[in-house]
């Protein structure tokens, strides 16, 4: 794919999580091409339809948080590529959570937007976790099922922007949990 070609696809999806996430299945493709900067046939171009557009748009979501732990770990220290990362994934939760009636029509049409979703996220999680551990920041006795079972509850929660502030605190006190060391 061409460099504007990806940046227009990468700016649509961006986009399309954004409408869907604030007006559900009522969103309008030319509203999504509006805040993408592009113009409808662009989008008609890369997403015929709306149930193949919401799938590529939260599997994007699903690619961006699990790409940053990476990318995190190049940046940061362990402990705090972890934390960075929760953030995110509050993030991603948010987005899911506002597209959720959408994602729920693409099951309903016969698509599996979810598809290795889960397995993707476990494994980024793994990466920050064992990174955290060898560097003894972390403890190593806490398995990262469990820590995602911790995110997820916080997820559903705090997910809302009006919540933002309690999921923060409650991102910290799970991490303090898994450190070796104090963080006062």
């Amino acid at each position: 794919m061409r460099a504007d070609a990806q940046r227009n696809r990468d700016k649509i999806l961006a986009a399309a999580v954004r409408v869907f996430t604030e007006e559900g299945l009522d969103a309008h493709f030319e509203r999504i091409a509006k805040e993408a900067g592009v113009g409808t046939g662009t989008l008609y171009r890369n997403f015929p339809t709306r149930e193949v557009l919401i799938e590529a748009a939260y599997r994007n979501e699903v690619a961006r948080l699990c790409d940053a732990a990476p990318e995190l770990l190049a940046t940061l220290p362990p402990r705090a590529a972890l934390r960075a990362w929760m953030g995110r994934f509050i993030d991603y939760a948010s987005a899911k959570l506002g597209m959720a009636e959408a994602l729920r029509a693409v099951v309903a049409s016969g698509g599996d937007p979810h598809g290795p979703s889960h397995a993707m996220i476990q494994k980024a999680l793994v990466t920050l976790m064992e990174a955290g551990a060898e560097s003894g920041d972390l403890r190593s006795d806490i398995r990262p099922t469990d820590m995602f079972a911790a995110l997820a509850g916080i997820a559903l929660t705090s997910a809302r922007p009006e919540q933002r502030e309690q999921a923060e605190r409650l991102l910290d006190l799970t991490l303090d949990g898994l450190s070796t060391r104090p963080t006062g």
